[in-house]
């Protein structure tokens, strides 16, 4: 079921955020054309059970403008609580000015008029492309109340792939482990990513759904892990071989400066996940390693 990947796998985290709308149809549109070997994005599902490509469980006033084109005041509503034909009203197509979010992407460039996107839709432009889809369940064990159930929201993603003839280019990904053991119930084939950051660690049990079983990568080896998406600053080089002693593969998340991304290279990570494709790009082919091919 799973499409071959390549040695070193250069994901675009949101698209490519640190130039292009994230998780818009025409970032991941201009993501592709640059060149990855996969697409992360995230999920949500609206008040009426459609699946769209949103971040945070609600919406951001750092990126979502309203119909007049003001930004939206904090808090953003729960996407949970939206209709499909409240949420395809919004413009997501640029960063709010003086924001800490354009601080941290000041070469984003702008596309007016993008829309928070279908699930369905993006996947129809990534199937077309051949290009791997890693998809965030993005559930909170800690707020259940603001999202789907992680079952509900697999099912959903899980039929709009079938749908799509995506389930071969489908990795599913999650902080939230229940989702992860709710998808290998349901369709044991499919791959799955254990997502890790230092929040989630500190409160393992309730994140994983599972007491530890000594080390991160152990406790994810003995979940019946395959790959695992660390917080790149939480990676040592000394886990990530522990890691690749127990079988897993490693693509740290998210890896943006050159340095950085020639350390994980170094360090034989099997991937990184970035928000700058561009840069990623030119290091490896620095490092003497090949490129993905865009699409022709």
């Amino acid at each position: 079921m799973a499409h071959p990947r390549p040695a070193f796998e250069m994901q675009g985290h949101r698209g490519a955020r640190g130039l292009f709308p994230e998780n818009t149809l025409e970032g991941i549109a201009a993501t592709i054309a640059l060149g990855v070997d996969a697409i992360e994005l995230d999920v949500a599902i609206t008040a009426d059970g459609v699946a769209v490509v949103f971040h945070d469980v609600a919406l951001n006033p750092d990126l979502v403008r309203d119909g007049s084109n003001g930004w939206i005041a904090a808090p953003g509503k729960l996407i949970r609580d939206l209709t499909f034909a409240e949420v395809a009203r919004l413009d997501v197509g640029r960063l709010r000015p003086g924001s800490a979010t354009a601080a941290r992407h000041p070469d984003q460039t702008p596309r007016d008029g993008a829309r928070i996107p279908r699930l369905a839709d993006i996947l129809a432009l990534t199937v077309a492309a051949g290009v791997r889809v890693d998809a965030e369940l993005k559930t909170l064990p800690n707020r259940p109340e603001a999202t789907v159930s992680p079952e509900a929201m697999a099912d959903a993603v899980l039929a709009v792939a079938r749908q799509a003839g995506a389930l071969g280019l489908l990795d599913i990904r999650s902080f939230d482990w229940r989702g992860l053991d709710y998808v290998h119930a349901v369709m044991p084939g499919l791959p799955r990513t254990w997502l890790t950051s230092a929040e989630t660690e500190a409160e393992a049990e309730l994140w994983w759904g599972r007491k530890r079983a000594g080390s991160t990568p152990r406790t994810i080896a003995a979940a019946g892990g395959t790959t695992w998406a660390p917080a790149w600053r939480d990676l040592t080089r000394e886990l990530l071989a522990e890691a690749h002693a127990l079988g897993l593969r490693v693509i740290p998340w998210t890896v943006n400066e050159a340095a950085d991304i020639a350390r994980m290279i170094d360090w034989a990570a099997d991937g990184i996940c970035t928000d700058r494709p561009d840069i990623a790009r030119r290091v490896m082919s620095e490092a003497g390693l090949p490129v993905p091919t865009p699409p022709a």
